[in-house]
């Protein structure tokens, strides 16, 4: 698997991710995790976190050159 088609990968599994946190806070919601219920600003900050990778998964594919 070259590098560009990883991070392309990588890039969109991250923002999927993202995504369903960002749609947990809009919908308000809950996750039980164990028994124990996941405050919503940990989605905010997994937010933030999986849409700063995703972001860097695209910026590295897009400049990767396609290889093998």
């Amino acid at each position: 698997m070259s590098q560009k088609a990883f991070s392309l990968a990588a890039g969109v599994v991250f923002l999927l991710i993202a995504v369903g946190h960002i749609l947990r806070v809009i919908f308000g919601l809950t996750f039980v995790v164990q028994g124990i219920s996941v405050p919503m600003w940990a989605s905010g900050i997994a937010v933030v976190i999986t849409g700063y990778l995703a972001y860097q998964g695209f910026r590295i594919a897009r400049k990767s050159p396609s290889g093998v």
